[in-house]
């Protein structure tokens, strides 16, 4: 298979959405704003390189994780720093935290939070249910670890935090096909408008929602067609939007962006390629719905943007050819997620 065309590779101009798209190519020092002809007009210089989550603020400031090198020598999802650029590419906010991993929202009351490693207990560790065998300490010899929600303060003080071992371990088992050395590869932390969280558990095909005021599991959904899913989020319509990978699922071995109602788990809209199998990305990954009501789809291991109506047409694509080292499969193009943003919008306004 050939697969050399970068870049803007199709634009459909009356159906794609206008805007400007950032997006971070995983452990790469730049971080790119991209006009709708496909053109970088703004860049941010890294300190260290950015790895997985990047937004605007309203304010226009970029918002970002970085890898840092201390902490768990885990691999997949390793982050560190978070840290906040001016339009001028200024530091003028950090907070380093060495076991962040993956993702990290800034909070509308101006706090931060976000997803860290913890070691488990031994007691913990024994609960552990499911997983390949003699795996509790794969990549770290201090494994295994839980994930922790954290939410600190400008200061950088925590001020709440959600263990996962306060799921019922009994309950979920990780998948046959996965390590053990997490509980349990969370990906995702999205706020809800009233300040609870929603959580992506990979490994476990699980999302939940807590409840921040009692810290307690208000909804959760378990599925295994949910295929080591990313990016789950509320969206204003009240459904849930969710990239489900399709690896290691059932009988789904595609990806497909999933719409569906939290209370019934009824599906209410969906995409898939055409054919199935031509839209694929085994992990991370995600999607924003727009104004227009077309969807943005991150691609994320084939680092393909791409724009589809509700009908499901492609009416934009954007392949980053910018490249980087992975210690396991050498030279990618990954992007982890791409956020469009319009050109009133408060994050752009006059800025570009």
């Amino acid at each position: 298979m050939l697969f050399n065309n970068f870049g803007l590779t199709h634009r459909d101009v009356d159906r794609a959405t206008p805007g400007f798209t950032l997006f971070a190519p995983i452990n790469h020092d730049q971080a790119n704003l991209l006009n709708i002809e496909g053109k970088i007009v703004h860049q941010w210089q890294l300190k260290k390189g950015g790895i997985n989550l990047s937004a605007l603020l309203p304010n226009g400031n970029l918002f970002i994780t970085e890898s840092t090198e201390d902490g768990p020598t885990i691999p997949a999802g390793k982050g560190g720093w978070m840290r906040e650029y001016d339009w001028g590419g200024n530091i003028i906010w950090e907070h380093h935290d060495e076991n962040q991993h993956h993702d990290a929202r800034r909070l509308t009351n101006g706090n931060t939070v976000y997803i860290a490693w913890n070691k488990m207990s031994d007691d913990d560790a024994k609960r552990i249910k499911g997983g390949l065998a003699g795996t509790d300490d794969a990549f770290d010899a201090s494994g295994p670890y839980e994930d922790v929600v954290r939410e600190v303060d400008a200061g950088g003080n925590v001020v709440w935090e959600w263990h996962s071992t306060e799921l019922d371990m009994d309950k979920y088992e990780i998948c046959p096909l996965c390590k053990r050395h997490e509980w349990a590869h969370a990906n995702t932390c999205a706020p809800l408008a009233n300040g609870d969280i929603m959580v992506s558990y990979r490994v476990l095909n699980l999302l939940i929602i807590i409840d921040r005021q009692t810290g307690k599991v208000k909804w959760e959904y378990h599925d295994i067609d949910l295929g080591h899913q990313h990016d789950c989020h509320m969206l204003d319509n009240g459904k849930i939007l969710v990239f489900s990978n399709g690896f290691h699922g059932e009988d789904l071995f595609f990806s497909r962006i999933v719409e569906f109602d939290p209370d019934s788990k009824d599906i209410a809209w969906e995409y898939r390629g055409k054919p199935a199998l031509s839209f694929y990305s085994p992990h991370i990954s995600g999607m924003q719905r727009l104004d227009s009501g077309n969807t943005l789809i991150c691609e994320g291991g084939k680092g393909c943007i791409f724009e589809v109506t509700p009908e499901g047409d492609v009416v934009w694509e954007y392949v980053s050819d910018i490249w980087t080292k992975n210690v396991i499969q050498g030279e990618v193009n990954w992007v982890f997620r791409a956020q469009r943003y319009a050109a009133d919008s408060p994050q752009i306004q006059n800025r570009v």
